[in-house]
């Protein structure tokens, strides 16, 4: 099979799903070029199975050009069944056609699709499950997920076949899967009221909702939090809004912050409920919370109670300073919050709870709170993508089971990532899948602050929460490149792949955002707004042959290689492949360029007297040429995804500069230049075509998947790190190298780790030996927000060292054993320059 067929097979394979009986099979025509698409649906279905019939008429007449049009069932080509609206006749026909009916009732939201006497049939054990059998038809006909969101127009179809033998049975391994979109307030808030459904400041209309929605039933999730920051109009003030949910089978949760389906930042009035305080205002608070109960019960989409209490906004409770005061006030809120809940829902076993012991809310918890057994505990991440705490053994056994509150986008310290969206998929991979087997599966959601710039990484934590066997820590990489060749065709995707494989090793090096080595909320007596400004990155200009040119070639290469596969993509995909493809990569690389050169240009402003002082002149201006160059640049290609992408369909979507960081401002130079001093500049010493290779420099460095033995259980997660291959370790697992050292001499070894958490109330803990003597043992362990936890975040690596003195020349081996679990090892070097000024591990 060759490598084109290989990544053909792929992409079926992981996004459809295919089982095929190749024996006996034979083509089954749905679409013959001349007739549309027929369908049978029985009126009595869910909503939701409506809504999904009518998106799949539309995507047949984007891939056929004619829509799909209702049938009687004997004649239509597509049968759709609900199991749990079908007589038990039918339920009976479909068993003796090997349809395995108790094995679908039994998945949660299943589906099922085969061929019975020559028609398609799609059977679901749900509403939800049987729309996400119709939307499967779709994938097999070439829709993407993205084809409204990403503007992936489907490629024209004259024949649809499937094969006699085809085969599917699917079901989601988290029971609620879906989004919170947060940090909404420079990119879906701006575009909803300012361009998708002009209206009024801060209201996300009901159109958007439907429009998000419907993206979360094509990628198979299930339920929201809505946007409830400050400027944003509350979810339940939006007319209409909750019965799109519902149309759509959306459960309607909110945040951690937000008890009982409220948003207290928009829906709680002080000057006419008083203060949001159950200590002193206990009635006021129950009054609010009972008229949303009463305003839910029996919605058709469901939903989501999170209960407990935080302050406006996420701010601690009010009323209680002792941590009893915080103890008891909370018992009382969720001991109250199940009496009314019971009074105006109903049986409290049969509601979706949630619990998120997040922030100090988690001290309290295990301080022995009491949270009934029914409800979901919820676990977050640090906000940086590293779970934080899983379930231990005994709360794995509790009914309402476990949750998880993740990441891809966040407005906080040590800085917000909140303009592109680059968490590598490894990342992703490796805590989604310890969180599932810590039985973490009743609740996923994600923080997005734009489902369409969140895109891939979305999917990816989606796709993980439908089927956990998606995807291992071996095939992180093919289901990227099967992604990407669905998207943009196969010739594209294999082209793209390396180079996008290149940028997420860039972006995980250092976020874009993280670019301008500042932090946020610090002191604002010291800091303007509690920002510091941009300074000096600890890319090096000289050490390891270059390590900032080098770093700014790497993405160079990665920019030419997407500009060059732009030649083969369809021209109706263009603009999918600007935002999805371009628009990040390029203007992930003029950012640094940006940063970078003017920090270049700052170091030779450096008031020499010396007899280069007229030498660095010239420096210094190109230097400036490149960075203002850059600058605009970032501007230019802002202004295209607003303006002309997609003929200003998503226009207010795109901010280069959310919350005004000084990161995302104007470089910071010695000097500026005119627009005709640019150009100048440029032409005189901009074209400089030398390549920056690695120097080591007498250093010993590797990454860590480059072991001479690994103990059982080792395991080698693609993209994940600066290695994009680090080795997770089981615990007392091992990893041994051997290298060689020219001469004797003292050294310093460093160690690379990605930054986990112990995901428990424990340490996180390795050791480092070499040459069997005693080893040195390390904490991983760092306080929420200390020092060195902020630098692990905005690195994405921790970083340890030993002191090695008076290492012989010769052989030698290097031990490195995880002492518990979820030690991920990254890289290793041992340098003979202990305080040695750099970035990067210079290794490949």
């Amino acid at each position: 099979m060759n490598k084109k067929n290989m990544i053909i097979r792929a992409v079926a394979m992981v996004f459809a799903a295919v089982q095929v009986d190749a024996s006996s099979a034979k083509d089954v025509v749905w679409f013959d070029g001349e007739s549309p698409v027929t369908y049978s649906l029985p009126k009595k279905s869910d909503l939701v199975v409506f809504t999904a019939v009518n998106m799949f008429v539309s995507d047949m007449e984007a891939v056929t050009g004619m829509k799909a049009e209702a049938s009687a069932e004997k004649k239509a080509k597509i049968r759709i069944v609900e199991l749990d609206k079908a007589a038990s006749g039918v339920r009976k026909r479909l068993s003796d056609a090997g349809v395995p009916v108790a094995d679908i009732e039994r998945k949660n939201d299943g589906f099922h699709i085969s061929v019975i006497d020559g028609q398609i049939t799609v059977v679901g054990g749900n509403g939800r499950g049987t729309a996400y059998g119709i939307l499967e038809l779709s994938r097999m006909a070439g829709v993407s997920p993205w084809i409204w969101w990403g503007d992936v127009v489907p490629e024209h179809r004259k024949r649809l076949v499937v094969d006699s033998g085809f085969s599917t049975t699917q079901g989601a391994s988290v029971e609620y899967r879906g989004i919170f979109l947060n940090d909404e307030d420079w990119t879906t808030r701006p575009w909803s009221y300012g361009t998708y459904e002009p209206g009024k400041f801060g209201e996300i209309g009901p159109k958007t909702y439907k429009r998000i929605f419907q993206l979360l039933l094509r990628m198979r999730a299930n339920a929201i939090w809505p946007g409830m920051h400050t400027g944003t109009t509350a979810f339940f003030k939006i007319a209409g809004a909750k019965a799109m949910a519902d149309s759509c089978g959306i459960v309607i949760g909110t945040s951690h912050c937000e008890p009982l389906l409220r948003n207290n930042v928009d829906e709680w009035d002080a000057k006419k409920r008083g203060a949001f305080n159950y200590i002193s205002n206990r009635q006021a608070v129950q009054d609010y919370w009972i008229e949303r109960l009463k305003e839910v019960k029996g919605s058709q989409g469901g939903n989501m109670f999170t209960i407990g209490m935080r302050g406006i906004h996420d701010g601690s409770m009010e009323g209680v300073k002792t941590m009893k005061e915080k103890f008891d006030a909370l018992q009382t809120v969720i001991d109250d919050q199940q009496d009314l809940l019971d009074k105006y829902i109903g049986s409290l076993s049969k509601q979706i709870q949630v619990f998120v012991p997040y922030k100090e809310v988690l001290q309290i918890y295990e301080k022995g709170l009491k949270v009934p057994e029914y409800v979901t505990l919820m676990w977050c991440d640090d906000n940086y993508g590293y779970m934080t705490r899983l379930s231990n053994a005994e709360e794995q056994k509790r009914s309402g089971g476990g949750g998880v509150y993740y990441h891809l986008s966040y407005w906080g310290r040590p800085h917000d990532y909140m303009w592109l969206a680059t968490t590598q998929p490894g990342l992703i991979y490796n805590e989604m899948r310890a969180a599932y087997d810590h039985n973490v599966r009743k609740i996923w959601i994600v923080n997005v602050h734009d489902p369409k710039v969140a895109g891939y990484d979305l999917e990816l934590f989606l796709d993980m929460a439908w089927n956990i066997n998606c995807v291992s820590a071996s095939t992180v990489g093919e289901h990227y490149k099967a992604w990407l060749c669905r998207q943009f065709g196969t010739d594209a995707g294999m082209r793209l792949f390396p180079a996008m494989h290149e940028f997420y090793r860039l972006c995980g090096e250092r976020r874009p955002e993280f670019m301008g080595w500042s932090q946020v909320e610090l002191d604002k007596k010291t800091y303007n707004r509690g920002l510091s400004p941009v300074s000096n990155t600890q890319f090096s200009i000289s050490e390891f042959g270059g390590e900032l040119d080098r770093y700014l070639e790497r993405y160079a290469e990665v920019g030419r290689v997407v500009k060059e596969v732009e030649a083969v993509i369809r021209p109706e995909l263009r603009d999918a492949y600007f935002a999805a493809i371009k628009y990040p990569v390029l203007a992930a690389g003029a950012h640094a360029e940006k940063i970078l050169e003017a920090q270049r240009a700052r170091s030779f402003a450096n008031g020499s007297t010396l007899k280069d002082m007229f030498e660095n002149n010239g420096r210094i201006y190109t230097a400036c040429a490149k960075s203002q160059r850059a600058y605009q640049e970032i501007r230019r290609l802002t202004e295209f995804y607003n303006e002309k992408m997609s003929s200003g369909k998503w226009r207010r979507s795109m901010n280069m500069r959310p919350r005004d960081l000084p990161v995302f401002g104007a470089p910071s130079l010695p000097t500026l230049l005119s627009d005709t001093e640019v150009a100048e500049w440029l032409d005189k010493g901009g074209k400089d075509n030398r390549r920056h290779d690695i120097d080591t420099d007498g250093c010993i460095v590797r990454n860590a998947v480059e072991y001479h033995s690994a103990t059982p259980g080792a395991e080698a997660v693609q993209m994940l790190g600066h290695s994009m291959n680090a080795v997770a370790l089981p615990e007392k697992g091992e990893l041994t190298y051997n290298f060689t050292t020219e001469k004797d001499g003292n050294a310093v070894l460093r160690i690379a780790l990605i930054p986990t958490q112990p995901n428990d109330k424990g340490d996180l803990r390795f050791s480092v030996s070499v040459d069997n003597e005693t080893g040195e043992s390390f904490s991983l362990k760092e306080p929420f927000r200390s020092e060195r936890w902020k630098q692990n975040v905005l690195r994405g690596q921790a970083l340890r060292e030993v002191e090695l003195k008076g290492l012989k020349a010769g052989n030698h081996v290097l031990r490195i054993k995880a002492e518990t679990p979820h030690i991920i090892v990254d890289q290793w070097m041992i340098d003979n320059k202990p305080d040695r000024k750099f970035y990067l591990f210079p290794v490949n």
